[in-house]
């Protein structure tokens, strides 16, 4: 193997890195954003449950069906 046919291969090798880079800071991305929103849902339902609009299933009022 000569020294173009190295050099090549180097290049190639780096490209694909550089790809599989790139692809992985889009899954951190989207990541992120995924948590932010569960960090936003949970505070929500943190917030519900302080103020007490969300109850424990025993001190739920059955519906009228019952």
């Amino acid at each position: 193997m000569n020294i173009e046919e190295r050099l090549t291969d180097i290049e190639l090798a780096i490209t694909e890195q550089q790809r599989m880079l790139d692809d992985l800071s889009e899954v951190i991305i989207f990541q992120g954003k995924q948590i932010d929103a569960i960090k936003k849902e949970n505070a929500l339902l943190k917030n519900l449950i302080e103020r007490e609009t969300v109850k424990p299933l025993s001190e739920e009022t059955p519906p009228p069906h019952y």
